[in-house]
């Protein structure tokens, strides 16, 4: 990143991506997340500094632990899907892209994990263009 920014505004802007994100250590500790209030996968405060692979669906969690693990080793930086979930007041399905980035330090050293997660539902239905101000 070319400049610092004051903690205060990077905080604002970390909540104001138009994604949800959370961060675990290198020993797959969970560090942080955002978008609290209104996160598609919701979970305690409590589960800050507690294993990763406990706030996944049993079904996956073998595959977390794989994607991870290759991480670790520098075979794998990055992991995309997308599941059908029901989101909203109606629980209407909506596409939900899931994005797991090693996170490295300049020397490529493995740090942890980002995790991306963000509802495309109506992004999939844009078509032509729509220009600054229109």
């Amino acid at each position: 990143m070319i400049g610092k920014l004051p903690e205060n505004i990077l905080e604002a802007v970390l909540e104001t991506l138009p994604l949800e994100f959370s961060v675990v250590d290198e020993n797959d500790k969970v560090l942080a997340w955002n978008k609290h209030e209104t996160r598609i996968f919701k979970r305690p405060k409590g589960v800050i500094g507690k294993d990763v692979h406990n706030c996944h669906p049993k079904k996956s969690v073998d595959k977390v632990e794989q994607i991870l693990r290759e991480m670790k080793e520098g075979s794998r930086d990055k992991a995309q899907f997308w599941i059908d979930l029901p989101i909203g007041p109606n629980e209407e399905k909506q596409k939900v892209l899931i994005r797991y980035c090693a996170l490295r330090d300049s020397n490529g050293k493995y740090l942890g994990c980002l995790e991306a997660s963000q509802n495309i539902g109506k992004l999939q239905s844009i078509t032509g263009e729509k220009r600054l101000l229109d």
